[in-house]
């Protein structure tokens, strides 16, 4: 497929989508397609790429390539050894990223709105930070950033960098995780005392993902787990006090489309893990800006912060970035930045985002459609707008 998710002169486009058919994001960007007056996008189900060893799509096809979701048969083809893997382990995911990447790679023809060498490093939490590192975008400090940072191979490697990097709280999160699943919030304290926050169940028979948050106080159950998820790749990241809103902490989910930040959503927990199907709940965004303005900085300084994070991967029509506000929300860190992060049902984009009234799907078509650039005077293509320097205080 061709390099960039650029917007084209001429007839309106005609959308492919890669993604399963019942999935609530295929329905709802073909929704906003059609809301736009466009024919609804053609589906190329996930389970009919991997079993077939690809798709082509026409030259005048713009594909969108969509979450493999929760299907069961998707992740079967995805995750599945010797021994099927329940829906809800949460080890396997070092296979169900090479499967999707290599998935990804064999789609061919079109014009698409996702790169697959973005997407390979997006799905690969110390990829992500050492790029979002290198360009200057305020991260939590990481020794196992990067492509030559540490690797973790169970508990004693993990204990050993807080050791040696002072770290007595830290977040553990699998390499290729995503919602939360195998993630654990890790302190510890004098006398060697441990304690992990998380959604993993530990049983005899493997790691499972909870709607149920936990907490595990003894050494030695924090080190089964870990040792459990080590194979399939771990970044641990300094835990960084975050600001709170009404007794709750709060993190925000900010939506780039096209490298504009276009709609953002609060959320807080009474535990360090916001995500909303954890048990977080959308906070106050008014109340949020109100506090940032409040603090003395400007908002749209915020938002910058996240379109920097998603200028890291300009052949990516949209990402969702999650930040994190400091105590005081005066600074601000990039704690994520996900490839699959615009599922906020309901959510009209933010005051003068140029997305008013549009949903995160709406205003991706509104970007596609949006004319592009004059080229220059000689002729030559538009140069592509120099992100603006940040001038927020980082962590």
């Amino acid at each position: 497929m061709s390099e960039d998710p650029v917007c084209r002169l001429g007839p309106p486009p005609r959308f492919a989508v890669v993604g399963n058919p019942d999935d609530r994001r295929v329905t709802l960007f073909a929704a906003a397609a059609r809301a736009a007056g466009l024919p609804a996008p053609r589906v190329v189900p996930w389970r009919q790429v991997l079993r077939d060893g690809g798709a082509r799509f026409a030259p005048h096809e713009t594909v969108r390539v969509d979450s493999p979701g929760d299907d069961p048969e998707v992740d079967l083809l995805l995750r599945g050894g010797p021994e099927p893997l329940e829906p809800t382990r949460v080890e396997g995911s070092a296979r169900w990223y090479g499967r999707f990447t290599a998935a990804v790679s064999t789609l061919s023809g079109g014009m698409p709105l996702d790169h697959p060498g973005e997407l390979a490093v997006l799905f690969d939490k110390r990829l992500c930070h050492g790029v979002l590192r290198a360009a200057g975008v305020p991260v939590p400090q990481s020794p196992t950033s990067g492509p030559d940072g540490a690797r973790i191979h169970g508990w004693a490697d993990a204990r050993a960098l807080m050791r040696e990097h002072r770290m007595a709280r830290v977040f553990l999160k699998p390499a290729h995780g995503s919602s939360a699943s195998g993630v654990l919030a890790v302190e510890s304290a004098s006398g060697g005392r441990v304690r992990a926050t998380t959604s993993v169940e530990l049983t005899d028979g493997g790691l499972f993902n909870s709607l149920r948050v936990r907490r595990y106080e003894r050494e030695t159950e924090v080190a089964a787990i870990v040792d459990r998820l080590a194979p399939d790749g771990l970044h641990l990241e300094r835990w960084l006090p975050k600001a709170a809103l009404r007794d709750r902490v709060a993190d925000l989910r900010v939506v780039v489309v096209a490298g504009r930040a276009t709609h953002a959503v609060v959320r807080t927990s009474r535990t360090p893990l916001t995500n909303l199907h954890l048990g977080g709940a959308r906070g106050d965004l008014s109340a949020a800006r109100d506090a940032v303005e409040a603090a003395g900085t400007r908002w749209a300084e915020v938002l910058r912060v996240c379109e920097r994070a998603a200028a890291c991967f300009p052949r990516t029509l949209c990402v969702g970035v999650d930040l994190l506000p400091g105590v005081g929300w005066r600074r601000f860190a990039v704690g994520e930045v996900n490839a699959f992060g615009d599922l906020l049902p309901g959510l009209t984009g933010l005051p003068g985002s140029g997305a008013e009234g549009l949903d995160t799907y709406g205003a991706q078509i509104a970007a596609v459609l949006r004319p592009p650039p004059a080229p220059g005077a000689d002729g030559s293509p538009p140069a592509r707008p120099r992100p603006r320097p940040l001038s927020l205080i980082h962590f």
